[in-house]
């Protein structure tokens, strides 16, 4: 066993190295595809036949119940700075967000499985997924149906904030619910020495910047997380005329689904007003993405308890107003969101962002006796995709 074991780290080593030498960015892992089909086939692991471009999804494993692990595959339009050996050969592309580490995690986990197929009742399915950052990658997979009947699904993040061979676990919201808005205030243009004679865009857009700073403070609970950034502002492009419309751009975040809710009705409403107020029209445009992560206690509660019997540590996650695509799949499925010690570095989407390959094979082997454990655990009602 020492044997597969040594085998099978030194192959995610090199795979991780390979990936992060050739980033691929959101619907264009073809090449990272291939690579992961090749290593999983080389150990004869079925691949599921299904409608995907990129990204792809194998099996370990018979019969009932179905659990799925899931990594995902892009990288990032980021410039590397980092000095590693095996550091990004992809002008302008980079896994930034340790989107390799993942993919190499669960590519061990998946071999680790296979060694022992067989030893316990049920599948595993790991998910390969593309198009994370896009956001959608996850709404992709649901689409192929292929997880539908599943009973849990467990992700992984690489956490540069946490040493290796630490785990962060938290029951409930650890990243947020992910909005972006953008309105247009539409005036009449004029010369800037008759503003009576048109509708002045600009102070209405700054009446609305200043305005919604109060939604976070004054519509949420004051024990509730929410935010509300105003991140592009455009108006005009001369000194000396009143432009014809303003536009701006922001995000919202938020950890219930409540708090979305009533975060985006405040926003539209002041943006409304304030066009109103000033005589303006507007033009808005709402882009949902996905909701906040909802970890499920019991399978929280499980993957701590397998992360101890593992010898790693455990800490409670870190809450973060950054968005998960993963939340797409506990729509529908229970399941745990966990972030993986890889080293103190500099921080997610940093070009000097480094994941320590030395803690591959313990998050490969954490993963797989996550996988072993729920298959034996007490199964819930499975979710159906839609």
């Amino acid at each position: 066993m020492a044997d597969k074991n040594e085998r099978i780290e030194t192959t995610i080593t090199e795979e991780f190295r390979w990936l992060h030498r050739h980033p691929e960015l959101s619907h264009e892992e073809f090449e990272t595809t291939k690579r992961v089909r090749t290593a999983l086939l080389a150990a004869h692991v079925r691949i599921l036949d299904l409608p995907l471009a990129t990204g792809l999804i194998a099996e370990v494993g018979e019969g009932d119940p179905v659990i799925a692990i899931r990594c995902d595959i892009d990288a990032l339009p980021v410039e590397e700075q980092t000095n590693l050996p095996y550091r990004s050969e992809a002008f302008g592309k980079m896994h930034a967000c340790g989107h390799d580490f993942h993919t190499a995690a669960v590519l061990g986990a998946a071999l680790l499985l296979k060694e022992r197929e067989g030893a316990r009742r049920g599948r595993v399915r790991i998910v390969f997924q593309p198009a994370e950052e896009a956001p959608g990658g996850a709404k992709d997979v649901l689409k192929t149906g292929a997880l539908d009947g599943v009973s849990a699904i467990f992700g992984i993040h690489a956490a540069p904030a946490l040493e290796v061979g630490t785990v962060g676990i938290r029951a409930g919201a650890v990243t947020a619910s992910v909005d972006r808005f953008q309105f247009r205030f539409c005036g009449k243009g004029t010369h800037a020495a008759h503003p009576n004679h048109g509708i002045d865009p600009i102070p209405i857009a700054a009446a609305f910047v200043q305005a919604v700073q109060t939604v976070v403070s004054r519509s949420l609970d004051p024990f509730s997380a929410g935010l509300v950034s105003v991140t592009h502002v455009e108006a005009g492009n001369t000194w000396n005329v009143l432009p014809e419309t303003a536009f701006v751009e922001g995000t919202t975040r938020s950890l219930s689904a409540a708090d979305r809710t009533r975060i985006r009705e405040r926003v539209c409403a002041i943006a409304e007003g304030a066009a109103a107020a000033g005589g303006a029209r507007l033009e808005s445009d709402w882009y949902a993405g996905p909701p906040a992560t909802d970890n499920d206690p019991a399978w929280t509660l499980l993957a701590s308890k397998v992360a101890e019997a593992e010898g790693l540590a455990v800490l409670p996650a870190e809450v973060a107003l950054i968005g998960e695509d993963f939340a797409f799949y506990q729509e529908y499925i229970p399941g745990a969101f966990l972030l993986v010690g890889t080293g103190l570095s500099a921080p997610l989407h940093n070009p000097k962002f480094e994941a320590s390959p030395t803690a591959l094979f313990p998050t490969a082997h954490y993963l797989a006796a996550l996988a072993d454990a729920a298959r034996s655990a007490p199964i819930k009602k499975a979710g159906q995709s839609k």
